[in-house]
């Protein structure tokens, strides 16, 4: 039995075909694919339609990432017989028959649930590329359907913290990662280079080994490339004109001047200097150092950056990851 009805949905399913939508608009089918709110490291796709016309068995092709999803269970939401998902590489194919002398489905439906393992984090995607539906009648028609969902990884330390909402946004764009795969460890300090190696990521930058003057940023090293990057940007200088200081924890003021040069670089300049120390309120302006000053007042002004407090701005503190992300997302998403 189980044998027959594969054989008949085969058949049924290679009938050839393809929908062209009818005068009204209003008859043509809408598909939907929706992602639940992750849990427990799982995410629930459901595939859903309104306005079908009496399908008696259908097979549904889509896409996925891959590198981030991993295809864990499949339930039907019609009665019938479910093939279970054929999953090849980055691409899934989900097919259903009715069984026996019933009419085809009509109406709003659901199609049927996929639920998935979330591997890493970062945007993790999924397309409902084709559906090839059969009525009663052994009528088959392909609709290309072509919606998208998407979903993605939290970190368990991030449940209340105040630069939670942008921290996922830019691990969703895959430009910032956690710690591990559980944690982001949001107030632990940033090093110069890996500061660097988010900026080189936000601005989409190739990495390269063009050379530097740094002499302790050796080959071989997992920053090479992302410093060589952003030093032939102009984005990065050393602290001395030898030394770049890659595991030094980086500076508020740094890390300012730093995504202001990133600013510049994707505006294509058209981000100004302006001011004096002067024009700062922060009770603290005089220790801003001179070098620094023009692109603080600049990031103030833009809302890339806030003081530590209402009246302090401290510069020579070490920035968090909250904050370097806080930051390169007001500059990416303004």
């Amino acid at each position: 039995m189980r044998r027959s009805i594969i054989l008949f949905l085969l058949v049924i399913l290679c009938l050839s075909g393809r929908y062209t939508a009818t005068a009204n608009a209003g008859d043509a089918p809408a598909f939907r694919l929706d992602a639940s709110k992750p849990a427990d490291g799982k995410v629930v796709m459901t595939l859903s339609a309104a306005n079908i016309h009496n399908i008696y068995g259908y097979e549904a092709k889509l896409s996925y990432d891959a590198e981030r999803l991993e295809l864990i269970g499949a339930e039907p939401g019609l009665d019938g017989f479910f093939v279970p998902p054929i999953v090849k590489k980055n691409e899934i194919v989900i097919a259903h028959t009715k069984i026996g002398e019933v009419p085809g489905e009509s109406g709003d439906i659901t199609i049927g649930t996929l639920t998935f393992k979330l591997k890493k984090h970062g945007k993790a995607s999924m397309k409902w590329e084709a559906m090839k539906v059969v009525t009663d009648q052994l009528q088959s028609k392909t609709i290309t359907v072509g919606v998208s969902a998407s979903a993605g990884k939290g970190f368990a330390d991030l449940a209340g913290h105040w630069a939670r909402e942008d921290i996922e946004m830019l691990v969703f764009e895959g430009i910032i990662d956690g710690m591990d795969e559980d944690f982001f460890v949001p107030d632990a300090m940033v090093t110069r280079a890996q500061f660097a190696a988010m900026v080189v990521r936000a601005l989409n930058l190739n990495e390269t080994s063009v050379q530097t003057p740094f002499t302790d940023v050796p080959l071989g090293s997992w920053y090479r490339d992302v410093i060589s990057s952003a030093y032939a940007a102009g984005l990065v200088k050393g602290v001395t004109e030898s030394s770049f200081a890659p595991d030094k924890e980086i500076t508020r003021e740094q890390m300012t001047v730093m995504i202001m040069r990133a600013g510049k670089y994707a505006s294509e300049g058209s981000i100004k200097e302006t001011g004096s120390e002067d024009s700062l309120s922060f009770a603290d302006a005089s220790s801003i150092s001179d070098w620094a000053v023009k692109d603080i007042i600049a990031a103030v002004r833009a809302g890339i950056v806030n003081g530590r407090t209402a009246n302090t701005f401290a510069p020579q503190d070490q920035a968090t990851r909250a904050e370097a992300a806080v930051m390169m997302k007001r500059l990416l998403f303004k």
